[in-house]
């Protein structure tokens, strides 16, 4: 219109024909076409979360990666230890163990990789209640070395030293040694060190912190002893020793005060401290590989995960091999910090460990469709290693060697074996009796690994991101950026109020909860930590994977120390520069976290197509 009135009022067009086109205009204007029928009302309803989350499932990514995996740089990351190839003489190891030497984590590796693509192997039995066959007394326990000991409780009490069975280890080692030696002689291909308790938190509630080291050192060395005495009677098949990690008394996931579900009797950097420190001791002692075991709080175990590669960091030594192991707790097949074992694998399949398996809790029978759930998720080796039977009225286990050895042969009849042991109950006649048992039986093969695996959170319960679920929901109403109301509440400190914001965003079917708490107006590290101490003791809020959310590292490392789950990182970029992002990236790899990258540098956001 704006052209043809130029053309009118200069009387110039390109073809002269702007007059007849003016009049027609006109005519058009004074009689406009009659209108057809109106178009229907546009009625917009409000949807549900579920219709809302039907559609999002619908729209699918329609690109698929076809490009080849970056391969590490030599040295870069932790291995696929399990399909470590290489051949080892037997002789030459067994003649190391002898001699009482340590054979080097890749010697370890390539022993059992070819032996577990064979046969089944062997750990040992419980220590506890063989212990507790002895009949022990206080002055046993107390030996020369603590006679006089008198340290007063925090009740006022004189410490007792009976039932500190790591404390055996100085008081009498000769036991201890024999003990490791039967379980050798039962058939175990690898025994424990009798340290279960041997950290400064455990040895603390005795008053027996400043003994840790030595006590781990001397457990691995008696422990290497037995495996040298039994070697050198069966060299063909060498014994080897598994340093014992255990939980400790507390947890890092599930508050010990009613009132305050915030509240934790440990910090992540404390249970990290003492992991290292008891690692230190039976790395010195000649331990062959660690076995972090009896799992109830996946977030202890990351801890753990965390000081194994501290302390190997640090000393430049070759890390050995990780044995990691979870305990439910009951039928339900979870964990006591509430995950099931599906969820528990991906929390700690960063590990890279040797093995993943199951301990303790249950019996043989009730525990392998749990144990199953574990094979089928695990493209590495597996173990389990069961009670003899649930516990009696008097606190005893009644499956004998046989019973025993029956139950866990239908596991070898089932392909569903690599290691296999006995834990609470078991004795150097169960394991015995196992290894006769399950000879005839293949080995569980490594499963084939996938070209392009897909995407692995967790919270309590697994998520696998798999290319047709379509995309995920991620909630942003704990995010201080996402809710005017979220952010209010947690500028005043109401964080119990808060937390009715992310259970909101859980009944409307977010599959992710991000959290961010970057603010002028509160500490974002202290209100990260606590907040997440909140949420992960909400069954409702804790089931799903989290965001860890923030332009801070320090406010993001808080998070990741309070989360058993696996989270996602948002997010880190090379904004300070490639050694920061390098540090960071490694980081988020020991947390076990995935990562957002940011394209981001020192000289700003990528914008155009080129600069992404």
């Amino acid at each position: 219109t704006r052209m043809l009135c130029e053309e009118v009022i200069l009387n110039k067009s390109a073809d002269g024909k702007h007059v007849d086109r003016f009049l027609e205009f006109a005519e058009a204007v004074k009689n406009p076409p009659v209108a057809g029928p109106a178009a229907p009302t546009l009625t917009i309803k409000k949807s549900t979360p579920p219709q809302q989350k039907d559609a999002l499932r619908s729209l699918k990514c329609e690109v698929t990666c076809t490009a080849e995996h970056i391969k590490p740089l030599p040295g870069a990351g932790i291995p696929d230890v399990c399909r470590l190839e290489g051949t080892i003489d037997t002789k030459v190891l067994a003649d190391k163990i002898i001699a009482g030497l340590t054979p080097t984590p890749s010697e370890v590796l390539q022993y059992f990789n070819g032996q577990l693509k064979e046969r089944i192997c062997y750990l040992d039995g419980g220590m506890g209640t063989r212990i507790q066959a002895e009949m022990l007394e206080e002055e046993d326990f107390r030996g020369e070395d603590f006679k006089d000991f008198k340290e007063i409780d925090n009740n006022g009490v004189l410490v007792s030293l009976k039932g500190n069975n790591d404390l055996l280890i100085l008081s009498k080692p000769t036991m201890i040694k024999d003990i490791h030696k039967e379980y050798f002689l039962g058939g175990s291909d690898i025994v424990e060190t009798n340290t279960f308790n041997g950290t400064t938190i455990s040895q603390g509630e005795y008053k027996m912190q400043h003994v840790v080291y030595e006590l781990n050192k001397k457990g691995a060395q008696l422990a290497k002893q037995a495996a040298a005495e039994v070697t050198k009677a069966e060299p063909h098949k060498p014994r080897f020793v598994a340093g014992a990690v255990g939980p400790t008394s507390r947890t890092l996931s599930v508050s010990p005060s009613v009132e305050d579900p915030s509240y934790r009797n440990v910090t992540w950097d404390e249970l990290v401290e003492a992991y290292v420190g008891q690692i230190s001791g039976l790395v010195d002692g000649g331990v062959d590989m660690l076995m972090i075991e009896t799992i109830f709080d996946t977030q202890n175990a990351k801890a753990a995960i965390f000081a194994v590669d501290e302390y190997f960091e640090k000393t430049k030594k070759e890390r050995l091999p990780v044995m990691l192991s979870a305990t439910i707790v009951d039928n339900s097949g979870r964990t006591l910090s509430g995950q099931t074992i599906e969820a528990f694998f991906v929390s700690i399949k960063h590990a890279k460990a040797f093995t993943v398996g199951i301990n303790c809790a249950l019996g043989a029978a009730q525990m392998k469709r749990f144990y199953k759930m574990l094979v089928d998720m695990n493209p590495g080796w597996c173990h389990v290693y069961p009670n003899a039977g649930l516990p009696n009225a008097m606190g005893g286990y009644d499956e004998d060697p046989e019973i025993f050895s029956t139950h866990l042969s239908d596991y070898a009849k089932d392909g569903l074996l690599n290691f296999v042991g006995g834990c609470c109950g078991t004795f150097p006649s169960h394991i015995a009796a196992l290894a006769k048992k399950c000879s005839a039986y293949k080995p569980r093969p490594l499963p084939e690994l996938e070209k392009y695996p897909c995407m692995q959170l967790s919270g309590l319960e697994p998520a696998i991101i798999k290319p047709e679920i379509g995309f995920q929901w991620v909630g942003e109403r704990c995010n201080l950026m996402g809710s005017p109301k979220f952010k209010k509440l947690v500028d005043a400190y109401k964080f119990d109020e808060a937390m009715e914001v992310c259970q909101q965003q859980c009944e409307k079917s977010a599959d992710i909860l991000d959290f961010n708490f970057d603010s002028d107006l509160i500490d974002g590290q202290s209100a990260m930590g606590k907040f997440m101490r909140l949420c992960v003791t909400e069954p409702n809020v804790a089931r799903l994977p989290f965001m860890i959310d923030s332009s801070k590292w320090c406010v993001i490392e808080e998070g990741l120390k309070c989360v058993q789950g696996k989270c996602i990182v948002n997010s880190i970029s090379l904004k300070a520069g490639e050694e920061e992002f390098l540090r960071n990236a490694k980081l988020c790899m020991r947390y076990g976290a995935a990562v957002v990258i940011m394209a981001f540098d020192e000289e700003g956001q990528a914008a155009t197509f080129e600069d992404k």
